[in-house]
């Protein structure tokens, strides 16, 4: 039987030594009410119910991020959860002859579980058993390429092992002697353990601390050239590094894969009239985003909270953009972001590519496909009259002295017309940012 508390990594190596794929079971646990089976928030608004196919289909596409082979897939309807297993004997009875004629030796269930319902799952299944906070864990180390990103999954996974202690292995029973003539009771080997696990997450802390001071030192000096920050978030592959890429021509990491890339990268980037921004694409939001992580990249989140802008990017083509819009919400509430500030964040409809039917962008959302670029110079145009102000056209009339500003305006506005005068002055005809329109009359009266 499977070691409880163990990733599924330790399935993958054993799978790799006998020269064989590692297979994968998913379970979709859902209710037949129309209800959630964690605890009811009574303060919490209500949730668009999401669709139990695509609750499915992103539980696979979860699996297949860490390169397991999901063999046997399953949406189980349950009339209420079993608080010991969260599965009725029936089905478990049924899983675990499934399991065993088609060799599997690893569960996912796309729902958190409590410690002892993995425990319990994993002795009448005789397979290690990994929940959704689990799975999203083994993902995220796998995605973390910093220093940062590899620190912050290690101290999520080890908030979420703690809880997992109690009476998960035999071995934590055992005793140890205890100091002096007497001896004496001693150390448990569970609190043993415990006091190790809490020893590595406080100096995790420490070293994430150090992270920290060092990103706000960076993030000074970047206010220091008040370039505004423009961050990307939305829910996991809704396109962030594709739309990030198109606009700034970097080469991120942009597959169709949940979680494709982990750690922010920033750039800078010159918009069409002139104003230049730092864009961020951040780490992808995922429904029931354990909250070890949330608490794990609060320094990486960090990007979002201190952004000018924020545009939410929402996948078109997904049943579930709904309820996904609901799950990134909720997410920058709780990082102290009110999502229905239009002048804070801007709604943007993704992947009109991979619809029938072009629709019209609701309550101000902007409708584009970052894989062809229909749309971007609207989305540019929005973000620029959202950072620098409306765009004005005006005329503007150079003497002779101030033909040194004609560079200027033309990198930092839309000259539409130009008329050369005898004098060696110029009658220019320009669109510019409120922005750029105070910056050219200072310079003038310099």
């Amino acid at each position: 039987m499977a070691e409880p508390g163990g990733g599924a990594k330790a399935v993958q190596a054993q799978a790799e030594g006998e020269g064989a794929a590692t297979r994968a079971a998913v379970i979709v646990p859902v209710l037949s009410r129309q209800q959630s089976l964690a605890p009811a928030d009574p303060s919490s608004r209500p949730r668009t119910p999401r669709v139990p196919e695509a609750r499915l289909a992103e539980a696979i596409g979860l699996v297949r991020a860490i390169d397991l082979d999901p063999c046997h897939t399953e949406i189980v309807t349950l009339a209420a959860p079993r608080p010991g297993t969260l599965l009725g004997s029936g089905k478990i009875e049924e899983l675990a002859a499934r399991l065993h004629d088609d060799a599997i030796k690893l569960v996912i269930v796309d729902h958190p579980l409590t410690p002892v319902q993995q425990r319990n799952l994993e002795r009448a299944l005789s397979a290690k058993v990994l929940d959704r906070t689990g799975l999203i864990l083994e993902i995220f180390g796998r995605r973390a390429r910093t220093k940062e990103g590899a620190l912050q999954v290690e101290l999520a996974h080890l908030n979420y092992q703690r809880g997992r202690l109690v009476r998960s292995w035999t071995h934590l029973e055992r005793q140890r002697g205890g100091a002096g003539f007497l001896g004496g009771p001693g150390e448990t080997q569970i609190e043993a353990d415990r006091r190790l696990l809490q020893e590595r997450i406080t100096r995790l802390k420490r070293e994430l601390e150090t992270v920290r001071r060092t990103r706000d030192l960076h993030r000074a000096k970047r206010k220091k050239v008040p370039f505004p920050v423009v961050a990307i978030v939305g829910y996991t592959n809704a396109g962030k590094s594709t739309l990030f890429n198109r606009m700034t021509g970097a080469g991120v990491l942009a597959e169709d894969m949940l979680f494709a890339t982990l750690d922010p990268t920033l750039r800078r980037v010159r918009l069409p009239h002139g104003t230049i921004m730092i864009l961020s694409d951040t780490v992808g939001f995922i429904s029931d985003l354990p909250t070890h992580l949330v608490a794990a990249f609060r320094a990486t989140l960090e990007e979002v909270v201190e952004a000018d802008l924020i545009i939410h990017l929402r996948d078109l083509s997904d049943p579930d953009a709904a309820a996904q819009a609901e799950d990134v919400e909720e997410i920058l509430r709780d990082l102290g972001i009110d999502a229905s500030d239009e002048t804070r964040v801007l709604e943007v409809w993704n992947k009109l590519d991979a619809v029938e039917t072009q629709p019209a962008g609701g309550g101000g959302a902007i409708v584009i496909s970052a894989l062809t670029g229909a749309g971007i110079e609207t989305l540019t145009a929005a973000i620029e009259e959202r950072l620098s102000g409306h765009l004005r056209e005006t005329m503007i009339v150079l003497r002779p002295s101030e033909m040194s500003q004609l560079d200027w305006l033309y990198r930092n506005g839309a000259v539409l017309g130009r008329e050369d005068l005898d004098d060696g002055g110029a009658r220019l005809t320009v669109r510019l940012t409120q922005a750029a329109a105070r910056e050219l009359a200072r310079r003038r009266e310099d």
